[in-house]
């Protein structure tokens, strides 16, 4: 179990270490864009979409390790253990969707909990982010 706590803990680090870093560079370089304004905007939205997707691989990575261990639980359902099918699920936890045609069992489901609190906050943290840099760019003209 404290196995399982620590890669949760590494997994939720790293991502949100990516995020911050990812807002940090967007809030610097979003503004330096030879664009107009409100196309700004777009770019901050791109680039806020690229850093949910790497983070969504890391969990994926995360899971397709722990899978592959055998000592932390397992996938159930429609799922071969492929790569692929790990981002799948990611994808799914993270944005809280919870299909359901993939299920964890044993203890990679405080993973799939834990994943899910982390892609509603991070989320949260893009929206407000995204509000407040089009705040800054609607107003120029």
């Amino acid at each position: 179990m404290i196995t399982t706590y620590i890669v949760n803990s590494l997994l939720v680090a790293i991502t949100v270490l990516i995020h911050f870093e990812a807002v940090n560079q967007l809030t610097i370089f979003i503004p330096k864009l030879p664009i107009k304004h409100r196309l700004r905007v777009l770019a901050g939205v791109f680039g806020a979409l690229f850093a949910h997707v790497v983070e969504i691989w890391i969990f994926a990575f995360g899971y397709y390790f722990l899978v592959h261990q055998g000592d932390f639980g397992s996938l159930v359902g429609n799922f071969d253990k492929s790569v692929m099918d790990c981002v799948y699920f990611s994808f799914v936890n993270y944005t809280s969707l919870g299909f359901g045609d993939i299920v964890a069992k044993g203890n990679i489901r405080f993973l799939a909990g834990i994943e899910a609190l982390t892609g509603l906050v991070l989320i949260s943290w893009t929206a407000s982010f995204m509000f407040i840099e089009m705040q800054k760019q609607w107003k120029e003209k």
